[in-house]
């Protein structure tokens, strides 16, 4: 493991912010992070309890929100799909946070409940009955489905037709139980029912679900004399109201207690954990000293109750139906420990096949197989979470332990050592956020092999297989990223593209554009294939022109075929091969391609856009030979083509109707039809590519003519990228930043290629919206925001009012073209 940045606090001389007591934090599916700390106020004396969220993209631009918490926060938790937040506090009071405008730096709370008066020492959203289990010894299979295979779960609880009906779950202090459900028109469902007849103080919880749609619920007093209680917990809606039952399981009494050499050395019981929230049969135990923990990890198992001789007699068992019971039974315990102040435990759904402690030899050492431990000497340890044995060590700055005794008796009387109050593991267990007890948080990579010498191509077969997993979840990979060096990136570009082209059609068109924005991604990371991300955007733009584009066809009967006219028009531009642009269009029914004028006109951005793409192309075919320029990829690439040429035909029909909608060129002949010249050239570009297992060379006459097109059209420039800000690609060289929240730290990536700077804008030129092709100006005076993925820039609010454009702005409402979340631009954004 080691340290990739490291963000604190700037230090006022009148407000200052203090780690909370406790201190929690949260990470989301969407690598963003959620964390907690007091604004200390000196002129006041008051404590504002603050919740902050950032994208592990941008650390400095961190959104803080006064939470209106009264009391301390003792929970956070993220939702499924990573965009909503719960919070609970020390008064009962529960609060669920949405983004505004579906921004990663604006947030809002929308609804809540409470407990009045009674801390929540536990809290989860309800399982949506999704889960995707993870077989790490088969990643090398060809098939998806063979590594990733969706797992029989029920939901806690569902909605008329099957559909999960969202809502959270929470444990008080005093052993009540509250579930909240969120129905479709707004409203919340409140219940709350006692865990159990007989009341008593809950220190310590946690929640986790099982396939049955059930849920359970650990506890302790915080003593370790005393038993962890296990319960479960039924919810159902009986005439528009929630109702709660609740029954006893087995409980279980540490193994530390029974052991007359530490029956009382441990007196308090400090982390009580499932190691996963799908996984009610397993428990993750830590007592605790002023100096120094043990941790235990427990197992629920069925196992046959022994029937004595005289029953037997009177009824004996036959096959199966001996009685069951179920039992708690350790796995394993570690030694004396320093005294543990943080717990962090995977979110990756790995199933092994061996149930056992014993995993394949090629397995052992995958990162979703360790649980986190922070010390209070500074240190963190990757433990396996079955043997609990030590898989990784991180050393702080003050875990070095001193060698002689004395120094470490001053060491001790010097004060508290900066350790993590609160971590959390990424969600696909490759990186560590901690939060010590100064408020700074610390970015950790936890290296694939777990420092183990593994060969490259382990390496790369690890990260090959999160990478696929994170494509079929739709779960962002920023995280994997941190371990990407430049040397690697070509060998997993085309790795993932031969592991996704060996997936049946279906698949492939459903993560069809996901791969394309993980390509992307991936290849800013190499100076040799930094170019490459030009084309993986312009693609992505492409297909989202072309779907948008063919979705306002509509056939002029009802009672058509079953192909759609979009289907109808690739089917006869892939037959007729034709290379004038007017005998295409008359094997086409081109009543309909008719629409509204003004829906015409609205679009002449976007149809400008495709026309000076394939002008550029064309241009550029001449220097087919230099990889490093932008739209290099597409020459050689037929479906790309075709879906230009398609577009063009369109185009075309569509001028007929409205001559303003058409692309404008800039051509020395006043008599020169732009429009044929170019569906020519591209069509005996396609003809070349179309068969991709067959490409043949273009022709001299085809790039001759392609080298007079400077002479007779203006070619445009290209506006490809906007500035990385992010700050994955500073992290290459492994040295540790420090940043500051709040505090830009500069562009950070714009020193990936010195020959890649001519596509990208720099400070100070006109700025563009990248999804709507309009120019800002240099300076902008409309707000924007941007992607927290790829940095493509857009306005927040729609200057349109046409359907059609709508329909366009409607498919990036949520998410960026490549996948990734928006945040909000400031208005000096250059």
């Amino acid at each position: 493991m080691d340290l990739a940045y490291v963000c604190e606090w700037e230090k006022r001389p009148k407000s200052n912010h203090c780690p909370s007591i406790p201190l929690v934090c949260a990470w989301s599916c969407r690598n963003l992070i959620a964390f907690t700390t007091d604004l200390k106020n000196e002129e006041e004396k008051d404590l504002t309890h603050m919740i902050h969220i950032l994208d592990t993209e941008h650390p400095w631009d961190v959104y803080s929100i006064n939470s209106g918490h009264i009391e301390i926060i003792s929970c956070l938790e993220w939702d499924q799909s990573g965009s909503r937040l719960l919070s609970a506090d020390a008064d009962g009071h529960i609060k669920c946070w949405s983004m505004t405008d579906h921004l990663a730096n604006s947030w809002e709370n929308t609804v809540g409940s409470m407990v009045e008066g009674d801390p929540i020492v536990a809290l989860s959203w309800l399982h949506n009955g999704v889960k995707l289990a993870l077989h790490v010894e088969k990643s090398g299979a060809s098939n998806f489905g063979e590594k990733f295979s969706r797992v029989k779960f029920s939901p806690s609880l569902t909605l008329f037709g099957g559909k999960p009906m969202e809502g959270w779950i929470a444990v008080t202090i005093s052993g009540l139980v509250t579930v909240s459900l969120l129905k479709p028109n707004g409203q919340v469902l409140t219940s709350t029912e006692s865990l159990c007849r007989l009341r008593c103080r809950v220190a310590l919880a946690d929640i986790a679900f099982t396939g049955g749609g059930n849920i359970v619920v650990a506890t302790s007093d915080g003593s370790s004399t005393s038993p962890i209680q296990f319960y479960k917990v039924c919810v159902s809606v009986v005439n528009e109201k929630c109702k709660i039952d609740t029954e006893i399981l087995p409980s279980l009494f540490m193994r530390c207690t029974t052991d007359p050499a530490r029956k009382d050395k441990y007196p308090a019981i400090t982390h009580l954990k499932f190691l996963a929230r799908d996984m009610s049969e397993q428990v993750l135990l830590c007592a605790s000293n002023q100096n120094s923990s043990i941790v235990e990890c427990w197992s629920l198992r069925k196992e046959g109750l022994p029937v004595n001789n005289i029953f037997q007699q009177i009824s004996p068992v036959v096959g199966d139906k001996q009685p069951m019971i179920l039992k708690w039974r350790i796995l394993s315990a570690t030694n004396d420990l320093d005294r543990v102040s943080a717990v962090a435990l995977p979110k990756l759904p790995i199933s092994l096949t061996n149930t056992d402690l014993k995993v394949a030899n090629d397995t052992k050492f995958f990162p979703g197989l360790g649980l986190a431990l922070a010390f209070h000497d500074g240190s963190v340890h990757i433990v396996h979470r079955l043997s609990l044995q030590t898989m990784a060590v991180f050393y702080g700055s003050s875990s070095q332990r001193p060698v002689d005794e004395q120094a470490i008796k001053r060491q001790r009387a010097a004060g508290p050592l900066v350790h993590f109050k609160a971590m959390q593991l990424s969600w696909t267990s490759l990186a560590l956020v901690g939060i010590d007890n100064h408020g700074k948080l610390s970015m950790l990579r936890i290296s694939p092999s777990m420092g183990h010498v593994l060969d490259m191509n382990m390496s790369l077969r690890h990260l090959l297989f999160l990478l696929e997993y994170c494509m079929v979840t739709g779960y962002d990979w920023w995280d994997i990223l941190l371990h990407v060096q430049p040397s690697m990136v070509q060998n997993l570009v085309e790795k993932l593209h031969e592991e996704y082209m060996r997936q049946n059609a279906a698949l492939q068109q459903v993560l069809s554009t996901r791969i394309v924005a993980m390509k992307a991604s991936l290849c800013k990371l190499s100076s040799s294939t930094v170019a490459r991300v030009c084309d993986y955007h312009a693609k992505l733009f492409l297909i989202a022109i072309s779907c948008t584009l063919k979705s306002l066809l509509r056939p002029h009967f009802l009672n058509t075929p079953d192909k759609s006219p979009g289907d109808r028009l690739t089917e006869i531009c892939s037959k007729i091969t034709d290379i004038d642009i007017d005998k295409v269009m008359i094997n086409l029914k081109t009543e309909e391609f008719v629409l509204e004028m003004t829906t015409l006109q609205s679009l002449q951005q976007l149809i400008q856009w495709v026309g000076d793409f394939v002008l550029y192309l064309l241009a550029s075919l001449p220097n087919q030979g230099s990889p490093v320029r932008p739209g290099h990829s597409f020459l050689r690439d037929g479906a790309s083509l075709g879906m230009l040429r398609e577009l063009m035909v369109v185009i075309r029909i569509w001028g007929l109707l409205k001559p303003s909608c058409l692309p404008v060129y800039t051509a020395t002949s006043d008599t020169q039809d732009s429009m044929s010249l170019l569906f020519r050239l591209l069509t005996k570009l396609w003809l070349c590519c179309r068969d991709e297992a067959h490409p043949s060379e273009p022709d001299d006459t085809l790039i001759d003519e392609c080298c007079l097109l400077p002479s007779q059209l203006l070619i445009p420039n290209i506006d490809w990228l906007p500035i990385n800000d992010g700050i994955i690609s500073k992290l290459q060289n492994k040295q540790l930043i420090r940043l500051q929240f709040g505090k830009a730290p500069g562009l950070i990536g714009h020193t990936v290629s010195s020959q890649f700077d001519v596509f990208i804008r720099t400070p100070g030129q006109p700025k563009i919206d990248h999804l709507r092709r309009l120019h800002l100006g240099a300076y902008p005076t409309e707000e924007c925001k941007s992607c927290t993925r790829c940095g493509c820039v857009t306005m927040l609010k729609s200057p349109n009012k046409t359907t059609a454009v709508k329909q366009w702005e409607q498919r990036w409402i949520k998410n960026c073209l490549c996948g990734g979340l928006w945040r909000r631009m400031p208005l000096s954004y250059s």
